[in-house]
């Protein structure tokens, strides 16, 4: 049965283009309030990959089953990214976005971890591949995610530490 492989993958797709236009409507924002971009030249690689993950799941998971244990795991992080979303406003982006003088976000999420929004992506791009049977495609985009994390979490950490001193 093609259509629940088919509802999930367009739940997926159409919430990561929301994403993009809440992200572009949210950087301009802070961008005009002041902010600063820093470290854009992972930002390609991110999109490229978030990109390819997920065409590569329309081309691989149409179709095929869904695990519901995976599946579970998937939709808690779907509440997670939520709560990400909502304690962040408008200052959720998906670039590395630096406003000086804004006070670091330590509620919500924010308490418990530093990049719970990182935490998130990284349950996901395993989560939603295992949920389809994929596990070699979640193990490859996992690495290929942490690779990227490990430049863009460096570049945030520093970037924050420098607006906060």
């Amino acid at each position: 049965m093609f259509w629940p492989s088919i509802a999930l993958l367009a739940f997926v797709t159409l919430q990561r283009l929301v994403e993009l236009v809440h992200a572009r409507r949210n950087t301009a924002a802070l961008l005009a309030r002041g902010a600063r971009e820093i470290a854009p030249g992972h930002y390609p690689y991110l999109v490229a990959m978030h990109a390819t993950w997920l065409i590569g799941l329309w081309l691989l998971a149409t179709g095929r089953p869904i695990n519901p244990v995976w599946f579970a795991i998937f939709a808690v992080l779907q509440g997670l990214r939520v709560w990400v979303l909502a304690t962040l406003k408008g200052r959720w982006t998906t670039r590395i976005i630096v406003l000086p003088g804004a006070a670091l976000v330590t509620s919500g999420p924010y308490r418990f971890f530093s990049h719970p929004n990182y935490a998130v992506v990284v349950g996901e791009i395993a989560a939603l591949p295992l949920a389809f049977g994929l596990p070699l495609y979640a193990l490859l985009f996992s690495l290929l995610n942490a690779a990227i994390l490990t430049v863009r979490i460096r570049a945030e950490n520093t970037a924050l530490r420098q607006a906060m001193a």
